[in-house]
């Protein structure tokens, strides 16, 4: 008999996971399938969360978990320092291709490690021996990881870098244009690029600037989708002073917003990718893409990770591949994410707390007045069976990360469910 036949009070061992682990709820799982979990008493929730935009392909999706079996039966974790294996080799030869907006005649590359923080690291890194430049600039309210390196560019909320400074120096950080609290995306735009010159004025010589580092969309904080002339503009200040431009796609990467990058949304392109979340469907893997003319100035020996490139997690990471492209997810993200915002916009946007609905593809926000009301709608919602998340500096945004594989009626459904949270929020 095993602990599991005897032991049926799992909240009894709650107590023994630390509290480090901020939470959002105290549910037990007992399975999962595509948008749903089950707890171990038989609930369903509707997940809408993703864990943390990581199940684009939704939880357990047949083909990911066959993928593992299969490659688990045959080798689980065989060292990228000792030997090759063949799902790495062919992860990278495949996920270069995807490198967003490339440049004709440029051969790229793939570096892999285990989660997003790594894979900022390796990005900084590499930024920092390919220049000779020792600073990096981030953007206010960018989520980069919590890593003593990549906590140096987190900024979203304080709680990630209280009490552990100092940090790694020599980042220099600007506002992220925000339409909302900037006055428009005209507005924001230049705001922004007025602080990047203002830095370039007074702190940070634009030929000591290794690399921007920056999200496509803003994730902790706050769900915000900058102005189609962002990333361009960001882009051109980079080729007039010789800085390299690394995009974080660790949360709005692999098909989250009707693109397979959300840097695809502009014409930019970028010199480093950074991925991690959607990549292999819920296994521990990372990694960023790069011209090989520009990962191989990192020299043998000068970074890596015992685990990075994980041959389970590879086999997983092809699987995804698959399916986003077979079953079509960038678009089916893009259709429902519209759906999602249309009908969010209509139910709960006249509502006196709500400042905005916005989203792109399956990466939507509820900006509402306060972070405490955000936390009251969550549990309303939870109470009605449906999982949600906050953003924000304040906590003030509801985020709402469905998995790609989600369904009209679900949507509808959150749509319902959102509403009537909000409406019980003020009651």
């Amino acid at each position: 008999m095993t602990t599991r036949d005897v032991l049926t009070d799992w909240s009894a061992l709650r107590d023994g996971v630390p509290p480090v682990w901020a939470r959002y709820t105290d549910l037990i799982v007992e399975r999962a399938s595509g948008s749903w979990i089950e707890t171990v008493d038989g609930t369903r929730y509707l997940d809408y969360t993703s864990g943390i935009g990581v199940v684009n392909t939704g939880h357990a999706h047949p083909r990911v978990v066959a993928a593992i079996s299969e490659q688990a039966a045959r080798g689980i974790h065989l060292q990228q320092n000792i030997v090759y294996h063949q799902p790495g080799l062919e992860l990278h030869r495949r996920l270069p291709e995807r490198f967003p907006n490339p440049q004709a005649d440029t051969d790229y590359g793939l570096f892999l490690s285990n989660s997003g923080a790594e894979a900022v690291e390796a990005a900084v890194k590499l930024a920092k021996v390919a220049t000779g430049r020792p600073l990096v600039i981030a953007f206010r309210g960018g989520f980069h990881g919590r890593t003593h390196g990549a906590m140096a560019l987190t900024s979203s909320t304080v709680k990630y870098r209280a009490h552990f400074e100092p940090l790694m120096g020599g980042v220099q950080h600007v506002p992220y244009p925000y339409p909302l609290k900037m006055g428009g995306p005209d507005a924001a735009l230049a705001t922004t690029l007025a602080a990047i010159d203002e830095v370039f004025a007074t702190t940070a010589a634009p030929d000591d600037v290794a690399a921007f580092v920056v999200e496509p969309v803003l994730g902790e904080g706050g769900y915000v989708i900058p102005p189609d002339a962002f990333l361009p503009a960001l882009r051109e200040v980079a080729d007039r002073h010789g800085i390299l431009l690394a995009v974080d796609e660790v949360q709005s990467g692999y098909a989250r917003t009707g693109r397979f990058f959300a840097t695809e949304w502009t014409d930019a392109t970028p010199d480093i990718v950074i991925m991690a979340k959607g990549i292999a469907s819920g296994l521990p893997l990372s990694g960023i893409l790069a011209a090989r003319s520009l990962l191989d100035r990192l020299e043998p020996g000068t970074h890596g990770g015992t685990y990075g490139g994980n041959a389970v997690a590879c086999a997983a990471a092809l699987a995804t591949l698959d399916v986003i492209d077979d079953e079509g997810l960038a678009e089916r993200a893009h259709r429902l994410g519209a759906r999602l915002v249309d009908g969010l916009r209509d139910r709960v946007g006249a509502h006196e707390s709500v400042r905005e609905v916005r989203g792109r593809g399956l990466m939507v926000a509820v900006e509402l007045d306060s972070g405490a009301r955000a936390k009251r709608v969550l549990a309303e919602a939870l109470a009605r069976n449906l999982l949600l998340l906050t953003c924000g500096t304040s906590g003030q945004v509801v985020r709402i990360i469905p998995p790609l594989v989600t369904t009209e009626e679900e949507v509808d459904l959150a749509i319902g469910v959102i509403g009537d949270a909000l409406a019980a929020s003020t009651a």
